[in-house]
């Protein structure tokens, strides 16, 4: 792979509902250029349905899409399964990310790659992280809510990434998310001031 490839990307990360998808949203407001991982991934599951559902069973697609609540289940409970969805998914959601990355290098100026398992995973040669940083506990409550679950099955999921304490240090930029929305896109437009 060329340096050239991520010159001017941004890795934007962070754990479970600490509100990246928030902050995409204020930075795409703001003229930035994003490309979602996961997003990507939901439209490749179900270009490969096909293929879900002779690895992980019938039930687990309808109507050519993949059921991912279901398919969560046995994703997030079971390491063999996820390693093997993993195995499937990584290498797509690679040569996507990639490629869309080309058409964004030809501007020459930052953009951000919203990658959730950027430090987990590190498949991806970009220089420059961002972690958007919300306390353990702001984290916990958020997802109950969020997902209509309770603390352990938050707790449960919530440890299946990085604690987000550690990627805070790993990062070389943070956006504090643990107060109200005003005082979020004051940290976006802090963070903006910095990389333009």
């Amino acid at each position: 792979m060329s340096n050239d490839l991520f010159k001017n990307a941004i890795a934007l990360t962070g754990g479970i509902s600490t509100g990246k998808s928030t902050v995409c949203n204020l930075f795409k407001l703001h003229g930035f250029l994003t490309i979602d991982a996961d997003l990507i991934a939901h439209k490749l599951l179900d270009e490969n349905s096909n293929k879900i559902a002779s690895m992980f069973g019938e039930q687990y697609v309808e109507n050519g899409k993949v059921l991912r609540k279901e398919l969560g289940k046995i994703i997030f409970s079971n390491e063999e399964n996820k390693l093997k969805l993993e195995a499937l998914l990584h290498p797509l959601i690679k040569e996507q990310i990639i490629k869309e990355s080309k058409i964004f290098e030809e501007q020459n100026k930052p953009y951000f790659v919203d990658i959730p398992l950027f430090f987990e995973k590190m498949n991806y040669p970009i220089s420059k992280s961002l972690v958007i940083y919300t306390p353990k506990e702001i984290q916990i409550q958020r997802l109950m809510k969020r997902d209509n679950i309770d603390e352990n099955e938050a707790k449960l999921k919530i440890s299946n990434q990085m604690d987000i304490e550690e990627k805070r240090k790993l990062a070389d930029m943070v956006i504090d998310n643990s107060q109200n929305l005003k005082h979020l896109q004051a940290e976006v437009e802090r963070i903006i001031g910095e990389i333009i």
